[in-house]
């Protein structure tokens, strides 16, 4: 019984923020005892503030409903900034997790969110409107959300280039895609 989310729902958080949150997927596990079967769920979750802040995370539990409010408890916790330009990202990076491989790349303005259902819930909690994607290596929900997540997080801006290389923003030879 694995399914993926649908449209993010919108919740608020204890500072007063408004945070989207994206079930990714949910998975029934079956642990066999002397009775027979005992049921529970894993929910995969992404929450984000649409605003370049977004966190994932993992519950589980006997039911769906509480599978969910752990993972998004968590994710909250794990939540972490991200540099945009303009609606998009700086610069092209290639996110690993496991064998899952995901290459993110910036777009112009207007071409929207180009990415399949586990990378795209992450990226629309984030508030990344234009964005390509590719899925490299394995099309597992789990791994293709780190290593999206992976990928994000090791995005730089051009401020931060220049500042660890102690020279002026202009000296760097970067073309974004979209001004921001």
């Amino acid at each position: 019984m694995a399914q993926m989310g649908s449209s993010p729902r919108r919740i608020v958080d204890d500072r007063g923020t408004e945070l989207k949150e994206k079930v990714v997927y949910i998975n029934r596990v079956a642990k066999v005892v002397k009775g027979g079967r005992r049921f529970s769920f894993n929910a995969l979750v992404a929450v984000g503030d649409g605003k370049g802040k977004v966190g994932i995370a993992t519950g589980k539990a006997n039911e769906v409903s509480e599978a969910v409010r752990k993972a998004v408890e968590a994710a909250k916790r794990s939540m972490v900034e991200l540099p945009k330009t303009g609606s998009t990202i700086p610069h092209e990076v290639v996110g690993q997790h496991g064998a899952g491989r995901v290459l993110l790349k910036p777009a112009a303005t207007g071409t929207g969110v180009i990415a399949g259902g586990p990378v795209r819930a992450v990226l629309e909690c984030a508030g990344i409107t234009d964005i390509l994607t590719k899925s490299l290596g394995s099309t597992n929900p789990h791994n293709m959300v780190r290593a999206t997540m992976n990928g994000l997080t090791r995005l730089v801006s051009a401020r931060q280039v220049a500042r660890e290389r102690g020279v002026e923003i202009d000296q760097i030879a970067y073309k974004p895609r979209q001004e921001g």
